[in-house]
């Protein structure tokens, strides 16, 4: 189960704006259920679907979300708010509902990841959180799957701690790649919170303190026999494969068989065949070679295309940071206040009033075939994909174990039709004609009040 315990879950994890918006509501006694929507307006040029991720951590930090003494403290100092304000900040709760896709789930531009219905002042003042955590896994998951698509069937491992832009991030980025479908991390951290496999080999700087390579190999295996991964590139690659298989030699006669050799700089592709050459013309078949340094699905399947015999990857900033695409446009929108539809006609940003729901459906092979975007009262042909996870302030069900979200998500990509899993699609949701209707008619109430 995901823990908050490294993240502060203080309310005022929260825009200054936010905190504005809902002074005027509360002094306004604008109390009624709001209702918000979470989507991505469009995808990036590279993304074809989105894999939704991050609800679980969201969820959890709404449970203990609160202002506590020392923050209304600070929020008096700033001299913006009233003392009406800072009462009904001082009991301050979420007791509203959630309505979101289940982690996992393949999602498309303009369907909600989730629906918050809550008193607006609520509502209003958790929309960053919401954003921020959703936005950062579900990112995050998606380039994860794509390098996992491009491996074919190859491990890819996490090695993006040490450039994602902050710890908490790189946390969320190693649970997320997760989902996405990578095998283990090398943030021990995020191993001992999540329950993640955990891996790592050696760095350069290893090879380095020591007056000869082979001795570094030979200390590594002595010291981790049931887990040498040797790094081989430090000086020249090919003389360090040689002076590898001198240590595995010397191993296999204590009865250790070295697991693997890793290339991180040079023509890895090149260098693969190379090494693949002598690891196999010196009887050693079964060590693996591990590629990293500056990967990402393009590179792993530019390597993979060309046929070099690499077993494994490790993935790190391109995909710690979705470095072609480093954020969505992701926005949360008002659909419904006080039992009222309502809407944007902004430009380029105009949204659809009222609560929704998606129903895919897929072809009679059990592919995915497309999305119809309706209103959530509607039963339309399809299987529904928003649930109901929180209902008066308080979480329905526990979240389920991270395999499970991973096994569920593994089961969604599956499901894509291979034009889309390859980027050369990007799916948008059929709207539903009783949405349409509603639509028009809110944007025309709109424009008659103008």
């Amino acid at each position: 189960m995901f823990t908050v315990k490294w993240l502060n879950p203080s309310a005022l994890l929260t825009d200054l704006y936010e905190l504005t918006m809902s002074q005027v509501y509360v002094e306004r006694e604008m109390l009624a259920p709001a209702t918000f929507s979470l989507f991505v307006r469009k995808l990036p040029r590279h993304r074809s679907y989105l894999l939704a991720a991050g609800l679980g951590p969201f969820l959890e930090v709404l449970e203990n979300l609160r202002f506590s003494e020392e923050d209304l403290e600070y929020l008096e100092s700033l001299k913006l708010f009233k003392p009406v304000f800072l009462d009904y900040l001082k009991a301050f709760r979420f007791t509203g509902e959630v309505w979101a896709v289940p982690e996992g789930t393949v999602v498309f531009e303009n369907e909600p990841l989730l629906e918050i219905t809550a008193p607006l002042p609520e509502a209003q003042i958790v929309e960053t959180l919401a954003i921020n955590l959703l936005h950062l896994e579900t990112l995050i998951a998606t380039k994860a799957s794509r390098c996992v698509w491009a491996a074919q069937g190859r491990p890819c491992v996490d090695f993006g701690a040490r450039r994602t832009q902050g710890l908490e991030a790189s946390l969320h980025a190693a649970r997320a790649s997760y989902i996405g479908g990578f095998t283990a991390t090398s943030n021990v951290l995020a191993g001992k919170i999540f329950g993640l496999p955990v891996t790592g080999t050696m760095a350069h700087s290893f090879i380095e303190s020591f007056d000869q390579e082979e001795g570094a190999f030979l200390a590594f295996a002595q010291s981790f026999p049931q887990n040498t991964v040797l790094l081989i590139d430090t000086y020249d690659t090919l003389r360090g494969a040689e002076k590898a298989l001198e240590v595995a030699r010397k191993m296999a006669q204590k009865g250790v068989r070295i697991r693997g050799v890793r290339l991180d700089s040079g023509n890895v592709i090149e260098l693969a065949r190379d090494v693949r050459r002598l690891l196999d013309e010196a009887g050693f078949p079964e060590i693996k070679i591990f590629i990293s340094g500056g990967l990402d699905e393009h590179k792993i399947r530019e390597i993979i295309s060309s046929g070099a015999p690499v077993d494994a990857f490790g993935v790190g900033t391109k995909m710690g940071v979705s470095a072609d695409a480093p954020y969505l446009d992701m926005a949360y929108k008002l659909v419904e206040y006080d039992g009222k539809p309502r809407l944007k006609l902004s430009e380029g940003k105009i949204t659809y009033p009222g609560r929704k729901q998606i129903f895919r459906r897929y072809d009679p092979s059990g592919l995915f075939y497309e999305d119809e975007l309706g209103l959530r009262e509607e039963s339309l042909p399809g299987v529904p994909l928003l649930h109901k996870v929180w209902e008066k302030g308080q979480l329905l069900l526990p979240g389920p174990p991270l395999s499970e979200i991973r096994e569920k998500a593994r089961e969604n990509l599956e499901r894509l039709p291979l034009d889309i899993r390859e980027g050369r699609r990007t799916p948008a949701p059929r709207v539903s004609e009783a949405l349409r209707d509603l639509h028009c008619r809110t944007a025309e109430s709109v424009r008659r009040a103008l």
